[in-house]
């Protein structure tokens, strides 16, 4: 009896483990290819780094072209580290600062839904890489092959402060939008 309690124990135990890692696996291959085809958009999309240059200039990112060009390769590094499962928290701390950047320079102001402009993109992206930072790259990942495993509050922490701090620190100093004229003066 206490063999078979055991073995039922142990098998139970592996099916949640590797639930953990196709959950982590499924969120990672989800989350940085999206973010990779978004940073690499920034650079060779219709606009190009040029359009993109022109947009954070608009937005009152100065100087527009370095933030153009750190956003992109940002995006694109952050994404393949997600995608391949490296250097849990990193990736996904770099997620929370652009999501939090984006949700500032972007889309304040303008509602909860993306599809008035609002943040809710934003909130979502960066909330599942805090998710995925507390999950862990899981055992299909760059991390484990070499024996390197972060997971639980500790990460997740991390990555949300770090994110937020870094974009906080980049608005503070970077961002200045210009004043909008009264209309009527």
């Amino acid at each position: 009896m206490f063999c078979r309690k055991k073995a039922a124990s142990a098998g139970k135990a592996a099916a949640e483990g590797t639930g953990k890692d196709v959950a982590a696996l499924v969120l990672r291959t989800t989350l940085g290819p999206m973010l990779f085809a978004h940073g690499y958009n920034k650079v060779a999309g219709p606009g190009g780094l040029k359009g993109t240059t022109g947009w954070f200039e608009a937005l009152g990112l100065k100087p527009a072209e370095v933030h153009a060009k750190m956003a992109a390769g940002t995006e694109m590094a952050a994404g393949v580290g997600l995608t391949l499962g490296i250097a849990n928290p990193l990736p996904a701390a770099a997620t929370v600062g652009l999501m939090s950047v984006a949700a500032r320079t972007d889309h304040r102001g303008k509602g909860y839904f993306v599809f008035k402009g609002g943040w809710e993109y934003c909130a979502v992206v960066g909330g599942a890489a805090v998710a995925l930072a507390g999950l862990g790259n899981g055992k299909y990942s760059v991390d484990r092959l070499f024996g390197r495993e972060s997971s639980g509050a500790k990460p997740a922490l991390v990555a949300a402060g770090l994110g937020i701090a870094n974009a906080a620190l980049l608005l503070k100093l970077c961002y200045k939008p210009e004043e909008k004229q009264d209309e009527e003066a």
